[in-house]
């Protein structure tokens, strides 16, 4: 079950994939991770994807890597009364808060913390950015806006509010339902939606306490405000780009993403590129070009993964969905400018002994022609330093800690294994040859690259490399 390509595949199980024969069709196609969308679905449907997910992983013998993905707080208007309601362009709306239902004049907005923060010349974006307006004038329980784009209005419609900094947490009661039924389960990443701040990230680390790994989801500007403490405390990002595009202009995404994928890895943090990414494949077998050049703009920009919603969630084309997918990573990181794009990014390294070593693991493999990097990892902190210069070989990460494994199915360039943990040199050896040769990376004459922490089983603390002959 080796994958050779770097970049991995997350992909959204739902109705259109929820059987376990097409969870491991999807699984063979290319899936490394699979997305449960918390937003969608009980939870007993995602206790079957889940359990289906783990018999496959037991059935193949290789980590699969599981996402939950919380829905987050929602900002929605409340009812109407004969909906729908046209909004007319230039006419001047009233928000109230207030449970009671509103016309074309007057709509409820039951979120007292929107009337709290809200000010005049802040951007109402209401149902996915279809209708604008712009806040002409504040009180305590209302509020006044000019309608800058307006249409069709109907009840419930989410209202993104990219100027107004809210101070809500990330996790609402179902959030936090769902997050202790998914850390019940098993799962290995934990995405966090509406992240804004800091202090979002410490909130969840609180309540998962090292038992899944932390995405911060990027979909909100005021994240930007704090991006850099964001992306030190989450163990991973989502580059969310289907809420953002809605909260920024549509042309600011591109450099936006660029920055978040560049931020990671420098940080040594794996990043998904998120949404919309073949949507046309919801509805057809094949993609856009548009679309398979997004895809490979990803990869040129150095993500570890990319992902799937719609199109493997509820599409009529989940499988096809995956294969194209698989096959644009593969042929764009075979393209002749592929190696050099990754390498002139190539972070500043720093300057401590465990980045000086994976570093150094990744140049030594490239100058004696190793056939791949073996890195022992007990917390999967090594696999990432070494994942963070972008080798041109493959990493092998062997883990006796198999939710580490799970994790580092994200990680670009990376091969998880499951195996019993090292006690000295020797063993570390062996062990390496062993796992080198039976997955597939290496066989007999070989060489390979052999880096770890001294003494084995602690975490964090690379400092020792070999080179090694199968």
């Amino acid at each position: 079950m080796r994958r050779h390509r770097k970049a991995k595949i997350v992909a959204t199980l739902g109705p259109a994939s929820s059987t376990p024969e097409l969870i491991r069709t999807l699984f063979v196609a290319g899936v490394d991770v699979f997305r449960l969308n918390f937003s969608h679905g009980t939870h007993a449907d995602h206790e079957r994807r889940f359990s289906a997910i783990r018999a496959i992983e037991r059935e193949v013998g290789r980590p699969i890597g599981i996402l939950q993905d919380l829905q987050g707080p929602k900002i929605r208007i409340g009812a109407l009364n004969s909906p729908p309601v046209r909004l007319e362009t230039g006419s001047t709306v009233r928000f109230r808060l207030s449970p009671e239902p509103g016309d074309a004049h007057e709509i409820p907005l039951p979120h007292a913390e929107v009337f709290r923060k809200i000010l005049p010349g802040h951007i109402l974006m209401i149902d996915d950015g279809k209708l604008r307006l712009e806040v002409s004038g504040c009180e305590t329980d209302r509020f006044d806006a000019r309608v800058v784009v307006g249409g069709s209005l109907t009840d419930r419609k989410g209202v993104n509010l990219p100027d107004t900094e809210l101070a809500i947490s990330p996790l609402t009661d179902k959030d936090r339902a769902d997050l202790a039924f998914g850390l019940g389960l098993g799962v290995d990443w934990v995405a966090l939606s509406f992240v804004q701040r800091p202090a979002d990230i410490l909130e969840a680390q609180g309540l998962i306490k090292g038992r899944a790994g932390i995405m911060a989801k990027i979909e909100k500007p005021a994240a930007f405000d704090r991006i850099e403490d964001i992306v030190a405390l989450a163990d991973a990002v989502m580059v969310a780009r289907g809420d953002l595009g809605v909260e920024i202009a549509p042309e600011e995404v591109p450099g936006k993403q660029k920055e978040l994928v560049r931020l990671c890895r420098t940080a040594g943090k794996p990043v998904i590129v998120a949404t919309q990414m073949l949507e046309s494949m919801i509805k057809s077998p094949s993609p856009t070009r548009a679309e398979a050049s997004d895809v490979a703009t990803a990869i040129y920009d150095s993500a570890d993964a990319v992902m799937l919603s719609a199109e493997s969630a509820s599409g009529d084309f989940p499988v096809e969905a995956v294969t194209m997918m698989d096959r644009i990573i593969s042929r764009t990181e075979s393209h002749k400018l592929y190696r050099s794009i990754i390498d002139a990014l190539q972070p500043v390294a720093e300057h401590t002994i465990p980045h000086a070593v994976a570093a150094a693991a990744a140049d030594v493999a490239s100058q004696i022609d190793a056939t791949t990097i073996v890195a022992f990892t007990a917390s999967g902190t090594t696999a990432l330093r070494v994942a963070r210069k972008r080798p041109k070989v493959p990493i092998v990460s062997v883990s006796p800690d198999p939710s580490t494994a799970r994790r580092l199915a994200l990680l670009w360039g990376t091969h998880s294994v499951i195996a019993q943990d090292v006690a000295n040199y020797d063993e570390m050896v062996e062990s390496a040859r062993s796992q080198a040769y039976q997955e597939g990376f290496a066989k007999t004459g070989d060489r390979i690259v052999v880096v770890a922490g001294v003494p084995f089983g602690r975490a964090g603390s690379t400092n020792n490399l070999r080179v090694v002959t199968v």
